[in-house]
């Protein structure tokens, strides 16, 4: 589906929109998190008789990878650009990590040689290895983590969720410590470099003095910028000096990114392009009909969240003011029928911001699908409700809003159908000049993450990242308690906590999670075999994002 709303289409489209909401920088959910979850190493759900892209045969060096990606990205600067799905495959081809999700979901050290914190989470240190450096032979020590990490802070785009470190200072040549305001105990899930996990990669200080560094990335990754052609491909080299012995393997890999779903694919077919990613249901399907080729998905192992379809309501003004209306709403949408219809039968129904199988997934008591429990709330409201609902003119959203069009109709809710463009969409959200959007976001590994777009702490009368406008203290105090747990259980309560908030404040009508799938030629191998420095598993792909620093090519 192309209706995605993440934390780099949300920055990179809406943030920079207006004056005033630039000087919001961006989102709390920009940085992406490793940490406790579920599911093995091998991110994989369905397979079938696929090769599932971890191979124990002696790796071939050499050779060149085409990926295909289903997005462009605006630059590489990880305090103006903004990572999604194609955006961490860049990141992580010309940078490192300073940590990486083991594959039992656990933070590990990556770039970083440690890391630890006090009993609090109020003081975290953070220990290079050494021997470190940049693609242009400067060293990644201490100093230079320190460069990144107030760039980061000052930046618009990453400043805004990083409010609650107050100091950072090199303590020795590769030793820094970062001081919180308050406990932050997730704060390494931050440092694993996800989707919007932004400060988790440094970038040479010259890359940063560089006016146009955006455009030419310069890190400590596996490979070296070679160009850079704007929604046609980017390349990049193998990196002769990587600290991590024998890697990568190829001598070559090349991003096209290709935003037709049906193109994509059978860019695949015909060898144009060697892998793939997908969130679309009907190109996961077809992916899986070709038994030959490499495939795998992320519909059975999650860490944290993925990302999550529904409906995002304004609860500041009608009709969705009204609890009443926003029950009647919710029970009017059937999430399994929008699953088989829309979703094809491929992706799992929702009733909330968390899946089975993750330790935050609790009972929520959203409501139930019960038309005739719609009806009886609606009367009871006394008066006519209808809303405009807003949504990207492609034709796949444009399926979901008639799709629910014709649910709320049946229980007696206008609906006026409102194609406008992604970037209003999102400044439209920010601002609260709409009642209802058709909405796709939340994917972490760590629902910290998602802190600033959930805090009642974010509104205020111009713009709120908390878009959809739910002021409830409880909200803030149950996220707080996720923040500070010390231990995983009283997290995952507070997490439990937060769904069933959720469930009872309504602020989005919940339709289905969505499931993203990589396709690959036969060729290609061991693209879902990470593993840490240390050599121990690491977690596979997570929402479309693979590590391209151990693929091969038979």
């Amino acid at each position: 589906m192309s209706d995605r709303i993440d934390r780099r289409t949300f920055l990179a489209r809406g943030a920079a929109t207006t004056a005033g909401i630039a000087a919001i920088g961006g989102s709390g959910g920009i940085l992406a998190a490793c940490g406790s979850g579920s599911g093995s190493g091998s991110g994989s759900g369905h397979q079938g008789t696929h090769p599932n892209g971890v191979t124990s045969a002696t790796p071939k060096r050499g050779g060149k990878l085409v990926f295909g990606v289903e997005a462009e990205e605006k630059g590489f600067n990880p305090t103006t650009a903004t990572f999604d799905a194609t955006g961490v495959l860049y990141a992580r081809t010309v940078f490192d990590p300073l940590a990486i999700v083991g594959a039992d979901g656990s933070v590990q050290p990556y770039l970083a040689e440690s890391i630890t914190r006090n009993g609090d989470g109020t003081v975290w240190t953070i220990t290079l290895r050494p021997n470190v450096v940049f693609h242009d032979g400067t060293p990644f020590d201490a100093a230079a983590l320190v460069t990144n990490f107030k760039a980061q802070q000052k930046a618009l785009l990453t400043g805004p969720a990083l409010t609650n470190i107050a100091s950072v200072a090199a303590t020795g040549p590769l030793s820094v410590t970062v001081t919180m305001h308050t406990p932050w105990v997730p704060f390494d899930y931050y440092l694993c470099g996800g989707i919007g996990g932004q400060i988790a990669y440094p970038v040479a200080p010259s890359m940063l003095a560089n006016p146009n560094g955006t455009t030419h990335p310069v890190g400590t990754g596996p490979f070296v910028f070679s160009e850079w052609v704007q929604n046609d491909h980017f390349t990049a080299t193998r990196n002769p000096h990587y600290w991590r012995p024998g890697l990568p393997y190829l001598d070559t890999i090349e991003y096209r990114p290709i935003t037709d779903s049906q193109q994509i694919f059978q860019s695949l077919q015909t060898g144009v392009i060697d892998i793939m990613h997908t969130s679309t249901p009907s190109v996961t399907g077809q992916l899986q009909a070709l038994a030959s080729y490499g495939y795998v998905d992320d519909s059975k192992n999650i860490v944290g969240e993925p990302d999550m379809a529904c409906v995002l309501l304004n609860l500041s003004k009608p009709p969705f003011d009204d609890i009443r209306v926003r029950q009647a709403a919710a029970a009017a949408v059937s999430s399994a029928e929008y699953v088989k219809v829309i979703g094809k039968g491929l992706v799992p129904t929702s009733n909330g911001p968390f899946v089975p199988g993750t330790p935050y997934y609790g009972s929520t008591g959203y409501p139930t699908y019960d038309p005739a429990r719609a009806r009886s709330l609606l009367a009871e409201v006394g008066h006519p409700v209808s809303f405009t609902l807003n949504h990207v003119p492609d034709p796949s959203t444009t399926q979901i809003a008639q799709f629910l069009q014709s649910q709320f109709k049946t229980v007696g809710i206008d609906v006026q159908l409102n194609p406008i463009q992604q970037a209003q969409l999102i400044n439209t959200a920010l601002t609260g000049g709409f009642q209802a959007q058709v909405w796709r976001q939340f994917s972490a590994v760590n629902p910290d993450l998602n802190y600033i777009f959930w805090s009642p702490t974010q509104i205020n009368p111009v713009f709120s990242i908390n878009m959809a406008r739910n002021t409830d203290p409880a909200m803030e105090a149950a996220l707080q308690k996720g923040r500070r747990a010390t231990d995983p259980a009283s997290a995952a309560a507070a997490y439990q906590e937060v769904g069933s908030l959720m469930g009872k404040d309504i602020p989005y009508l919940w339709t289905a999670r969505t499931v993203w799938a990589i396709g690959a030629q036969p060729k290609v191998q061991n693209f879902n075999n990470p593993t840490t420095p240390a050599g121990t598993p690491a977690f596979g792909m997570i929402s479309g994002t693979v590590w391209p620093t151990q693929i091969w090519l038979e």
